[in-house]
C-alpha cells in the first residue's frame, strides 16, 4: 500500500484529500503544520503533497530541509498564482504545483502520475545492475552507453539511446508515446508525444543500415512501440 504524506493547514482541505485518498486505497499521514510534517516525513512516504502558505514555517522551508532525505516526489499546492513562485517550488526540489482552487480528478491524476513513474524508475534501477542485454547481433552496454551491432557502435544521440535502453529492459512490453516521452523527457517537459515517433525512426533507420536483417522495435499500431524479445 502506498503511502502519501498531507502538509496542510488548511484542515477541511487536508481532510478532503485524506478522505478521498483512503477511497482510493492509500495510506494516508496528515499534518497540519510545518514540524510536524518534517517529522512524519522521515517515515518515508511515497508521495508528499504540501502547502505552501502555512504559519511558521511556509511549504518551501519544508522542502528545504526534508529533500536531502527524502527521495519521494514532492507537489506543492497553493493558493499563490505567481510564475516565481512556480520556478522557486520545483528549483527547491518540488516534483509539481498545483493552484488553489484545483480539480481533485486532476490532483488525483497527477498522484498516480507521479507514482508509476515512480515505479518504473526502481524498476528501470534494478534492471540497470545488468551491464549487458544481448538481443539478436545487438548488444546494449548499459554501463559505457553504447548500443553494437556485432562489434560495430551505432552512433545514438542521447535521447535515441534513451529510448532503446528503456525499451530494451522491457523486451516484448508494449509502451505508448505518451508512457515513453513521459519516461525518458520528463513529466514537465515543455514538448510532445510526437517527438518519439521521430527518434524512434531515426533508431530504427541506424539499426537497419548495420543489421538490415532484423527488427528490434516494432509498432503495435494504436498503441505504441516494443522491443523485440528475439
Amino acid at each position: 500500500m502506498k503511502t502519501i504524506l498531507i502538509i496542510d493547514d488548511e484542515k477541511d482541505m487536508a481532510g478532503l484529500l485524506q478522505d478521498t485518498l483512503e477511497g482510493r486505497g492509500y495510506n494516508v499521514l496528515t499534518a497540519y503544520d510545518g514540524t510536524t510534517g518534517i517529522a512524519l516525513a522521515r517515515k518515508q512516504p511515497d508521495l508528499i503533497i504540501l502547502d505552501i502558505m502555512m504559519p511558521g514555517m511556509d511549504g518551501f522551508e519544508v522542502c528545504r530541509q526534508i529533500r536531502d532525505v527524502v527521495l519521494c516526489p514532492i507537489l506543492f499546492l497553493s493558493a499563490k498564482q505567481y510564475e516565481q513562485d512556480r520556478i522557486k517550488s520545483l528549483a527547491i526540489g518540488g516534483d509539481d504545483y498545483i493552484g488553489k482552487p484545483f480539480s481533485l480528478l486532476e490532483l488525483l491524476a497527477k498522484i498516480e502520475a507521479h507514482l508509476r513513474r515512480e515505479e518504473r524508475a526502481m524498476l528501470l534501477n534494478a534492471h540497470s545492475a545488468r551491464r549487458l542485454l544481448h538481443f539478436k547481433s545487438a548488444t546494449i552496454d548499459l554501463q559505457s552507453r553504447q548500443l553494437l551491432i556485432g562489434t560495430k557502435a551505432i552512433p545514438l544521440t542521447k535521447k535515441e539511446f534513451d529510448i532503446a535502453e528503456f525499451l530494451a529492459l522491457h523486451p516484448g512490453q508494449v509502451f505508448s508515446k505518451d508512457q515513453m516521452y513521459e519516461k525518458i523527457w520528463g513529466y514537465d517537459a515543455d514538448g510532445d508525444a510526437s517527438t518519439v515517433a521521430e527518434h524512434v525512426k531515426n533508431i530504427r533507420a541506424k539499426l537497419a543500415e548495420a543489421d538490415p536483417d532484423a527488427a528490434y522495435i516494432s509498432t503495435v499500431w494504436g498503441i505504441g512501440y516494443k522491443w523485440e524479445k528475439s
